[in-house]
């Protein structure tokens, strides 16, 4: 399921943003500050490049670009 941004606390997106640009892996040895970091995901969210996908069996949410979220689910967004 996909979350709106807008939806979301100020601290919360903030969080969640930086939670992403700090986990392992997603870094690749880039040197660019935290603050860098989650300006771009919040420019890519902002733009609609990116969304927040919510599994709630999980009850994880986590970031992908737009292009690699099923069509089904924007247009569940979209509605």
């Amino acid at each position: 399921m996909l979350i709106p941004a807008s939806l979301l606390e100020a601290d919360t997106l903030t969080s969640l943003i930086e939670d992403f640009v700090t986990r392992e892996g997603t870094d690749n040895g880039d040197e660019t500050p935290l603050q860098t970091r989650v300006q771009r995901v919040r420019h890519a969210l902002d733009k609609g490049e990116a969304v927040i996908v919510f599994d709630p069996e999980s009850q994880q949410c986590q970031l992908a670009l737009k292009r690699d979220v099923p069509k089904e689910w924007l247009q569940a967004l979209s509605d």
